[in-house]
């Protein structure tokens, strides 16, 4: 087998928009790529789509995914993205950025893996943030 990247593709009903400019501002990194229904000639099944993100490519430092809306998409659910960091006041801070408005999982402490908490963001994402021991240094007694 030739080489294979797994990358996630979240469907949204119709905030695709909303959750990748938050995905933004939290520092994660930018749209590269959107294209949308109605646009360019792409076809609009349903009028209310119009405009809507048909398929956009979101990437940064390390992260890379797609996404786009779809008025029949399933909740999310059984699946997480999960960021490993170096040091563990950057992932205090995106943990506390990713959950505003969101709900907290699994607060944030000191697990058999790692400094870690787990959270599903405003938008239905959930989100698992992992400082290994190893990556942790002088921080490793936090709780």
């Amino acid at each position: 087998m030739g080489a294979v990247r797994l990358h996630n593709y979240l469907f949204f009903t119709t905030t695709c928009d909303q959750a990748l400019a938050f995905y933004t501002e939290c520092g994660l990194g930018r749209i590269v790529e959107v294209v949308r229904y109605g646009e360019n000639g792409m076809p609009v099944a349903n009028p209310d789509m119009r405009g809507k993100v048909m398929h956009a490519h979101f990437e940064g430092p390390g992260v890379s995914f797609f996404a786009s809306d779809n008025d029949d998409a399933e909740p999310m659910r059984g699946s997480a993205h999960i960021l490993f960091f170096d040091d563990p006041a950057s992932l205090d801070r995106l943990f506390a950025k990713l959950g505003e408005g969101g709900r907290v999982t699994t607060p944030l402490g000191t697990q058999p893996w790692g400094y870690y908490g787990k959270l599903t963001d405003r938008f239905g994402v959930q989100w698992m943030l992992i400082c290994p021991p190893t990556r942790q240094g002088s921080d490793s007694a936090r709780s």
